[in-house]
């Protein structure tokens, strides 16, 4: 069998790569940006053709102060939200004095076996200043899966109302076999005021 080898001119004239050799590439699927909006829901897109997807929040502004960003899962195309869920959150935080920091699990913001809404921020703490917002990332697995629970991990930084930067982790997973194909997202009071929202599948 003869060996191939690429120089940098071979490289520079390559233009795609072949259909047996996957990039693991992220595929943008929609975007929604919210604008005094009370929810912002995805109902399709999301089904077998990617073991993975990824939410990417952006900006994320709360029209009232002390709020908290959530979201949750449906089985019936977004008719009901309210798959069980269990999970597990830790979080990091510092002050703008430089005075307070911690480093903690917070069991305020997780389930065992719940059906309400998942915080994707620290509880209630998002401020609504103009320049306060929280951003993050949800990875949510297999969502299609008729066989295994649906894992989900998210991490996420917001402008506390008190004038401390959080960073957050959580993870989870949705405890049912049933798949899942939509997913509803919204502040634990009030609307999200601004903020981009984008879904992604990943090959």
């Amino acid at each position: 069998m003869a060996l191939n080898f690429a120089n940098n001119n071979s490289l520079s004239a390559i233009t795609s790569l072949p259909a047996s050799i996957s990039g693991g590439g992220m595929t943008l699927i929609s975007t929604q940006t919210a604008s005094s909006s009370s929810t912002i829901s995805f109902t399709s897109g999301i089904d077998s053709t990617y073991d993975e997807y990824v939410f990417k929040f952006i900006n994320i502004h709360p029209q009232n102060d002390q709020a908290g960003f959530e979201f949750q899962g449906s089985t019936d195309g977004g008719s009901n939200y309210n798959v069980t869920i269990t999970s597990s959150t830790f979080k990091a935080h510092h002050d703008e004095a430089d005075s307070a920091t911690s480093l903690n699990y917070d069991g305020d913001d997780d389930q065992a076996q719940g059906t309400a809404f998942q915080n994707l921020s620290h509880k209630n703490q998002i401020g609504n200043d103009n320049d306060q917002h929280y951003s993050g990332i949800l990875r949510i697995f297999n969502p299609s899966s008729s066989v295994f629970v649906k894992h989900f991990i998210s991490q996420g930084v917001e402008s506390h109302y008190a004038d401390y930067i959080i960073n957050t982790f959580f993870a989870g997973y949705f405890n049912t076999t049933s798949p899942i194909n939509a997913f509803q997202f919204k502040m634990h009071s009030g609307n999200i005021d601004a903020g981009v929202i984008k879904l992604y599948g990943v090959s």
